[in-house]
């Protein structure tokens, strides 16, 4: 009775009524207009609308000039000032990152614990004697190293890394090769660690005073530089650091990227000093180590002796003297020319080798064989610059040799002979130039700069086969 109406006409229920939309309401406008202007909201409201006005304004901003300039990428960001509260919470970061990769690697007692559990779960091979494991053994030594050791083991026992190493017939693999694998890597993220410490900007980089840092914090933990002076301390750091900037700073920018370290030589050698050798090493042999400690005052010596007037840098007179006089004088120019910038202390127009630069130079002529010894020395029998060298660009740097070879009493040469040698020991690209890459490339490059910028270096070439013999002849045994 309610659902109709006196005139017969339905009315719509209540669901069925259209609301009016709200921005129609009149109550709705007069709240939007209200919190718009502002009057009814408090101080703290309004300050973030401003903030929100402002960060928006500077999207606008920074969108449009995006647009603008394309998609060219900023190549340099502003690094922290010192003393910020940003710079202050980097160090922060870093500190507790590097703390805790610290605290995954395996101590001295997990390595311990490692070879005593690879060594009583391994089985021997009949053939060899060898301590060997196949993949069953290498799961069930993982499970109890996890056991003893703890989870940081488990990445080490993975499926890749068994697969890493030369399987016999049965499919077993030594436990030897594992755990030097395990031992080098935990060397080497501990090496990354300490470095990273001294990467005061954290650019992935070691300035030289940073290598210095991290070498003098090794001193005291490798065995053969345990009788090094206190004194002499400094000196060696920096003797040290500068063989890492010699072979990882090719461009000579001033820093050397820390992963490129860690994958060369130069650490690995330096790292050779931690065992203390059993038997007696002679001069010659420790010589051989840059990171000795004899080859440090070697070099160290060497440089006092030829600074005659004690300035603390080498002029070109004095550096002639550098290996009893056999360089000639024009590569001694070229590398003055190339290698050795014009410094406060240079007196006139003269310029003189400081330290770093003479450890340059001793490490391009002792590492000849090197692609970064080789690169130092092409800059300087590059006479004309232009990245190659020419029949008369080899014709004058053997001149000068020549000079020397017959003022040392030797008999008489043909220029023309040895220059067509060069030519036919290189082989080059293009038989009318020799570039740096067909040095690199003939293996004999170290051998060619020496022929061309030292008289001893032509005089060993010349007589390398009796030196070959004597060599391979054996010591004659005193007689009784």
């Amino acid at each position: 009775m309610y659902s109709g109406s006196s005139d017969g006409e339905s009315h719509d229920t209540p669901s069925q009524r259209k609301l009016p939309p709200a921005s129609s309401m009149l109550w709705v406008r007069n709240l939007r207009r209200y919190i718009g202007s502002g009057a009814g909201l408090g101080s703290e409201a309004l300050m973030e609308l401003e903030i929100k006005r402002i960060l928006f304004e500077m999207f606008k901003e920074k969108q449009l000039k995006s647009q603008e300039s394309g998609t060219i990428p900023s190549f340099y960001k502003k690094k922290p000032e010192e003393g910020s509260i940003s710079q202050r919470v980097q160090r922060l970061a870093k500190y507790r990152f590097l703390k805790k990769q610290s605290d995954l690697l395996l101590n001295s007692d997990d390595l311990d614990a490692l070879w005593n559990c690879l060594r009583e779960n391994c089985v021997i091979d009949d053939a060899t004697g060898a301590e060997k494991m196949n993949y069953e053994d290498f799961c069930h030594i993982a499970s109890v190293c996890a056991e003893q050791i703890g989870p940081k083991c488990r990445q080490f026992f993975s499926p890749s890394n068994f697969m890493k190493f030369e399987k016999d017939e049965a499919g077993r693999i030594a436990i030897l090769p594992f755990y030097l694998y395990v031992l080098r890597t935990v060397s080497l993220t501990q090496a990354r660690i300490d470095m990273s410490e001294h990467d005061q900007d954290s650019d992935g980089f070691l300035q030289s005073d940073e290598m210095e840092s991290y070498i003098l914090g090794l001193i005291p933990n490798l065995a053969q530089l345990s009788d090094m002076l206190e004194s002499f301390k400094q000196t060696y750091c920096r003797i040290a650091a500068r063989k890492f900037f010699f072979f990882c700073d090719p461009h000579r920018r001033g820093k050397a990227c820390i992963k490129k370290i860690l994958l060369s030589n130069c650490l690995q050698e330096l790292m050779e000093l931690h065992q203390e050798s059993e038997e007696e090493v002679t001069e010659t042999e420790q010589a051989e180590n840059w990171f000795s400690l004899t080859s440090a005052q070697r070099v160290c010596d060497m440089f006092l002796a030829l600074d005659k007037d004690g300035s603390g840098s080498l002029s070109k007179q004095e550096l002639k003297e550098y290996a009893d006089g056999t360089l000639t004088e024009l590569f001694i120019e070229r590398v003055f020319d190339e290698h050795v910038r014009r410094g406060k202390s240079s007196r006139g127009n003269s310029r003189e080798m400081d330290f770093d630069s003479f450890l340059d130079f001793v490490l391009a002529l002792e590492n000849k064989d090197t692609p970064e010894g080789l690169t130092y020395l092409f800059r300087c029998l590059d006479l004309q610059g232009r990245g190659f060298l020419t029949t008369a660009d080899v014709h004058s740097l053997f001149r000068d040799v020549h000079k020397k070879w017959i003022e040392g009493g030797n008999y008489e040469l043909c220029i023309e002979d040895v220059r067509d040698e060069i030519w036919d020991m290189v082989k080059p690209s293009d038989p009318l130039k020799i570039t740096l890459n067909d040095l690199l490339g003939c293996k004999q490059g170290g051998t060619v700069a020496s022929m061309l910028i030292d008289v001893r270096g032509f005089w060993a070439h010349d007589n390398r086969e009796n030196l070959l013999q004597e060599e391979e002849e054996p010591p004659e045994e005193e007689s009784q």
